[in-house]
């Protein structure tokens, strides 16, 4: 199985809200106590390699920007059915922060690096752990910013305080969630998390 969290290459995107993905793989490496990052120049990404139960388990953390993230899976996924051992894992505005969703075979829904995956492999069917990163109004409504100009700068912007907290809290369950898509697959943990996250 082959993990990705998406993100952009740089100490500049630290802790934006773009790097989800990177910051939730990055947890979840050293929850699962997988070795050190690598870099993996023929594969243009960071690795770590693995093992979850019996199941080897490849971590990878695209070296390319977000809109070429496909080009980190290419060459290691060559058929459709490989793709579905596919987990890509990123920050989505139709979520509030806080707030995670398991899916599976769903376009990208205007993520540029999702789409780029789907785009390289010629299918949308795999894993997607999607991770909130819009506000919430008092009712939980997610408070998506308006226009272009405003999406750019809120996804590039960094986390506050308060939501860098609350996104490491997250990672207990965005740890657990992963290792049960490994240990048990996809529907039980759509089954399990996505009633309550």
């Amino acid at each position: 199985m082959i993990i990705v969290g998406l993100g952009n290459p740089g100490a500049e995107y630290e802790n934006t809200r773009h790097n989800t993905g990177a910051f939730l793989v990055e947890n979840f490496r050293r929850y699962a106590g997988f070795p050190d990052w690598q870099e993996n120049k023929k594969k243009k990404s960071l690795t770590s390699e693995g093992k979850v139960g019996k199941e080897k388990i490849l971590l990878l953390l695209p070296g390319t920007f977000m809109n070429k993230s496909g080009e980190a899976v290419k060459g290691l996924i060559i058929s459709p059915k490989k793709a579905e051992a596919l987990v890509v894992v990123h920050d989505d505005l139709d979520l509030p922060l806080g707030r995670f969703k398991i899916s599976f075979n769903k376009s990208a829904g205007g993520h540029r690096g999702v789409a780029s995956i789907s785009k390289m492999l010629k299918t949308d069917g795999f894993v997607r752990v999607r991770v909130g990163i819009s506000s919430a109004g008092a009712k939980g409504k997610v408070k998506k910013p308006a226009g272009e100009k405003a999406v750019i700068e809120h996804i590039l912007g960094k986390f506050k305080p308060a939501e860098l907290a609350a996104l490491k809290k997250l990672s207990k369950k965005t740890n657990e969630a992963l290792q049960m898509i490994i240990t048990l697959g996809r529907e039980m943990a759509m089954g399990e998390f996505n009633k309550i996250s």
